[in-house]
């Protein structure tokens, strides 16, 4: 459940551990080899002692502080500024010998400090014991070997001895596995949010992405109803004026030239009309596909716009409509403000993820707060995608959104 939770919050909590930051350096790292994991349980069991009497002489001399409420605050602050140390020097034994990654801005709560090495202290002098048992168990079967070789043992004591031997080590070792699994997912609980934490940021994102698809279907019909008025409309009316005077004209040239126009605005009017239902949702993702669609964007498109489309697999109907909003909103905006002279659109499909990146050659300084641009980011993180955009004044633009296809 973790592993999905941490997937799901990927856009909100970066580097958590176990899920490399694409934009984090050390991602790119090896994790440490195996053989340092020993030194680093031993490592452990010498810091839980250390934990163990640092909290013994802390309690036995802020004990009478920590009780009376008006030393409380110091005395909480001196013991925390201790616990914060100690929990330091955990997170970076985990980090040097286990290969653990922690989020860097993360900053755990005193509660969940001080839980981590209450449980630390413990689990970590339990491995000691069982460590010293595993050792005394080594010196135990050397005895032994060195009785077989002198003939002083029996092969009925041996026997005995062996299958006695071989359970108490196989206790040993899971024990072993079990204290270290409990150290691994301890640390992880407190160096990086929790599955509360990443569900209740996962319940914020899902609400801001509802509210971001409210606002973005209200701005939608604001400009469809803008479209409408300011372009349809008045066109209709001047061919609504055009068809009254032909009809009143007594000069049957002049009436004939009227009509004409009446017929030329119409033709207008009609193309205007298709651009609108274009823009509202083009047909031509339900009958031809994505791809054709992009090319329809290409052909209406006023700059040479070149599209690289290499999907190999069916897309789902709501990825295709955001992939095309993207390019359609970002070829519009090109055309209008960035004075380009060449476009190009690439669509790629890698794995379960489609990337869609539109970059033109203009004079930049997009502005990624606009209306046009936030829409398309209110459009693609709810389906959990990211858009970037990467717009210097000077050029070029670059604008690409990643939307999952699982």
């Amino acid at each position: 459940m973790r592993e999905d939770l941490t997937a799901a919050a990927s856009h909100g909590v970066a580097g958590t551990v176990g899920a490399p930051d694409p934009e984090d350096d050390r991602s790119a790292a090896p994790p440490p080899p195996r053989r340092r994991r020993g030194p680093g349980v031993l490592l452990g069991c010498a810091t839980a002692l250390l934990g163990s009497l640092c909290f013994l002489v802390a309690g036995a001399a802020l004990g009478p502080f920590l009780l009376w409420p008006r030393t409380r605050p110091d005395a909480l602050r001196v013991l925390m500024a201790g616990a914060r140390r100690l929990a330091a020097l955990e997170r970076l034994r985990r980090a040097v010998f286990f290969g653990d990654r922690f989020p860097e801005h993360y900053t755990a709560s005193d509660r969940k400090i001080l839980r981590y090495l209450a449980v630390r202290c413990c689990s970590g002098l339990l491995c000691a014991v069982v460590t010293g048992l595993l050792g005394f168990g080594a010196v135990l079967a050397g005895l032994l070997v060195l009785g077989v070789a002198r003939g002083s043992i029996g092969w009925d004591d041996l026997l005995t001895q062996v299958v006695l031997g071989g359970v108490l080590l196989f206790l040993d070792v899971q024990g072993l596995y079990s204290l270290a699994a409990l150290d691994a997912r301890t640390a992880r609980e407190c160096f990086g949010p929790s599955e509360r934490e990443l569900l209740r940021q996962r319940i914020d994102e899902l609400a801001a992405s509802r509210a971001a698809v409210v606002r973005a279907v209200d701005a939608e019909r604001r400009r469809i109803e803008r479209d409408l008025h300011d372009g349809v409309q008045q066109r209709l009316v001047a061919l609504a004026m055009l068809l009254g005077r032909a009809r009143r004209s007594r000069d049957p040239e002049r009436a004939d030239a009227l009509l004409r126009q009446a017929h030329e605005e119409s033709q207008d009017v009609l193309t205007e009309l298709r651009e609108v239902a274009w823009r509202v949702y083009p047909s031509a993702l339900d009958s031809l596909g994505l791809k054709e669609a992009l090319g329809g964007v290409a052909a209406r498109c006023g700059i040479p716009l070149r599209v690289d489309f290499q999907v190999g697999a069916p897309l789902p109907e709501p990825v295709e409509t955001a992939a095309y909003f993207v390019v359609s909103e970002a070829v519009t905006n090109a055309a209008k403000h960035s004075s380009a002279t060449a476009m190009e659109v690439r669509v790629a499909l890698t794995g379960a993820r489609l990337t869609v990146r539109v970059e033109d050659n203009g004079e930049g300084g997009a502005d990624p707060a606009g209306s046009g641009l936030a829409g398309l980011r209110d459009r693609v993180a709810a389906l959990d995608g990211v858009l970037h955009i990467d717009s210097p004044l000077g050029g070029p633009t670059t604008i690409s959104a990643e939307l999952p296809c699982a």
